[in-house]
């Protein structure tokens, strides 16, 4: 029967998926924790090609996706990096990241999972070298201080409370919709279905996938699932390639946030970059290594092995924590009294988005509270003498658009 063919399709899924995607968050959770604050900003002023390989590298194993990147990349650009390393960090990060790999690589094989992390490094360095051969130089005015070491956390709580609340809380949902299409995509599709379809094959195949990807916000890891499938049911692996580098390095939302922070010119050199390198590097892997029969959804075992059944049930338990989490929170701001101002957000779209804007906000001496809502686009700000001005100026500053919602 189709439900029954569904879900355990799904069940395999989940069970190739969840130790990756697992280990993953806990390195980057150790990443976060134990590597020296500033270690990803410094060295990145110079506008040559160092700063930009460098600041493309540095992006390549952080876990961020294409909105949550564009804060931390404003953060490099006022801690004093060029703008040619902005951009290379800002294209390379969200094509991958330390969980995205391991999950390539299990459920794509890993000379899938280095070309990709190749790809999205080359791709970072050219973006960065053509904003600093294209455009002038323009130092980020008065860089801020790098932070210090004093007062951070350190242990096992902290690495589990930054992979699961903000990295995990940032994406499960993500993951959970990539994870329901891979699987309907297994059942629905037969085999050899894009083989069948002349469009589907060669350049052509790759622009449509790639007129499909640039607008939509796809998750990096999340999305890998889903190019399993299509290659799968025959889609060539080159033109998946191009969905897992344009997908999530480009959305909507990251076309405003760029152009606000880096100006039209970067805005075009950035777009450019993904679209020209992804298809370049889809058509150069389909002549290097093209084998996408090799490399189905699945090509492991049918039967669930217990490490892949275990890691299935902790994520599934994650996800719904971080649920409940969600219900709590939003129940406790129904109930909280009213605020003393409230603030329509644009381009908040994931929890690190919301952590990015509560802590801008917090940081301000005016204000007491600030509790962002991510479904609706709110940030509820309660303080003394609070200058709306100054408050949609801070939120902007972390990359973001705001405005004053009046009641």
């Amino acid at each position: 029967m189709v439900d029954q063919s569904f879900f355990a399709a799904l069940w395999q899924v989940l069970i190739e998926l969840s130790p990756s995607l697992l280990l993953g968050l806990l390195i980057a959770g150790l990443m976060h924790v134990y590597l020296p604050s500033g270690f990803v900003h410094r060295g990145l002023s110079r506008p040559d090609l160092r700063s930009v390989a460098r600041a493309s590298l540095v992006g390549v194993p952080l876990p961020l996706c294409s909105c949550g990147v564009i804060p931390t990349a404003l953060g490099l650009r006022n801690e004093g990096a060029s703008k040619g390393a902005t951009t290379a960090f800002m294209i390379s990060t969200p094509q991958t990241g330390v969980d995205s790999i391991l999950v390539s690589a299990a459920f794509l094989g890993w000379p899938f999972a280095i070309f990709k992390v190749v790809a999205a490094f080359v791709t970072g360095i050219i973006g960065g070298a053509l904003v600093n051969r294209l455009t002038a130089f323009d130092a980020a005015s008065d860089p801020e201080p790098a932070p210090t070491e004093e007062g951070r956390e350190r242990g096992l709580i902290p690495v589990l409370r930054y992979a699961v609340i903000d990295l995990l809380g940032a994406i499960d949902l993500w993951i959970l919709a990539g994870v329901l299409l891979a699987a309907l995509l297994t059942v629905v599709l037969p085999s050899d279905y894009f083989a069948s379809q002349g469009w589907s094959q060669g350049i052509l195949g790759m622009l449509v996938v790639l007129a499909i990807s640039l607008p939509l916000y796809v998750c990096t890891t999340g999305s890998v699932p889903i190019a399993a499938s299509l290659i799968a049911a025959g889609l060539p692996a080159g033109s998946a390639l191009v969905f897992l580098m344009a997908g999530p390095a480009t959305n909507i939302a990251t076309f405003g946030a760029v152009y606000r922070v880096l100006g039209r010119s970067i805005l075009i050199i950035y777009l450019g970059t993904v679209v020209v390198m992804s298809v370049l590097f889809g058509l150069l892997f389909d002549s290097l290594l093209a084998a996408p029969a090799a490399m189905t959804a699945h090509g492991h075992s049918a039967g669930a092995n217990w490490l892949g059944g275990l890691s299935a049930v902790m994520l599934l338990g994650l996800m719904g924590y971080l649920s409940y989490r969600r219900i709590r929170r939003r129940t406790s701001i129904s109930s909280l009294p009213e605020p003393d101002l409230v603030l329509q957000v644009q381009g908040m779209s994931c929890q690190h988005c919301v952590s990015n804007v509560r802590t801008a906000l917090e940081g301000l001496d005016s204000v007491d509270e600030a509790q962002p809502d991510l479904g609706a686009g709110l940030v509820r700000v309660r303080g003394a003498h609070l200058d709306v001005a100054q408050l949609v100026a801070v939120i902007e500053h972390a990359g973001y658009k705001a405005q004053h919602k009046s009641s």
